[in-house]
């Protein structure tokens, strides 16, 4: 309930903001200590995600699970008035995941959460959060993820285009297919009820034909892929429109989601 208001705030203050890559980041530092981790709710994400159900309280946490924690308080620094992008409608470009040391159950950890950067990009202006999980005042657990701000830019001073996707494509491993409802069914388990992963109604006045997937779900399904993965780096390219077909690719480290589309997220895995 707290990050429904929190985004409904967002919703709020967001209205008149003009992103823009010259703009001055809040110097705020947000913290949870103690940190309960709700079994119940590790079991739904790991249903929703594809990972293996949860059993006793010394199983380890999803890898991509801590960004669940913390988003509330990334979410309270973005729905701020004096923060220099629109919390709605925000997607995210990027994310670099590490778990330092394991991250069970049973701990209960301190959340921090910081605004570190804020840069132009070719489609509007990103900026980084990074969320870290600390356990005795050492961080276990950093996340860092970039969120793009789509606007009109300069296309003189526009950083270049990304490059080109590899001309071969990594070998298929799995198909998934992902149903209409799979937004608000992320959301649940997330919190995360941007409104770009909901419905059309509410995606397209953000610019999207219909809902997208949530970044943070196809990392995570990416991640149930490979067992043992205690870092995962992410790129996404594309959006993955609701309802949908996707390929799985991986070769080594290396792992790609496709469509008929084309491409929509790269990254590598480490264990």
């Amino acid at each position: 309930m707290a990050l429904l208001l929190t985004l409904a705030r967002g919703a709020v203050t967001g209205v008149g903001k003009r992103p823009s890559p010259r703009a001055g980041l809040p110097d705020v530092r947000l913290s949870e200590s103690e940190v309960r981790i709700d079994p119940a709710r590790i079991a739904a994400y790991a249903r929703v995600c594809g990972f293996p159900a949860p059993g006793g309280g010394a199983d380890l946490l999803p890898l991509t699970y801590p960004h669940i924690l913390g988003f509330p308080l990334a979410a309270r620094i973005m729905a701020a008035r004096g923060f220099p992008l629109p919390l709605m409608g925000l997607v995210h470009t990027s994310v670099d995941i590490v778990a330092h040391a394991p991250l069970t159950l049973a701990n209960r950890p301190e959340l921090v959460v910081h605004a570190e950067e804020l840069r132009a990009h070719r489609r509007g202006t990103e900026v980084v959060m990074v969320t870290e999980a600390r356990l005795g005042g050492e961080a276990v657990w950093t996340d860092r993820s970039a969120y793009l701000a789509r606007h009109r830019v300069d296309e003189e001073t526009a950083p270049a285009a990304e490059p080109a996707a590899p001309p071969v494509p990594l070998p298929e491993v799995e198909t998934w297919r992902l149903p209409a409802d799979l937004g608000r069914r992320h959301a649940r388990v997330s919190g995360d009820y941007n409104p770009i992963h909901l419905h059309p109604v509410t995606a397209r006045p953000l610019g999207f034909p219909r809902a997208i997937v949530h970044g943070m779900w196809t990392v995570a399904r990416c991640v149930a892929a490979a067992p043992g993965a205690t870092r995962i780096t992410a790129d996404f390219r594309r959006p993955v429109l609701l309802p949908s077909t996707v390929a799985y690719c991986a070769e080594g480290p290396r792992f790609e989601v496709r469509s008929r589309a084309g491409l929509h997220v790269t990254g590598l895995t480490a264990s």
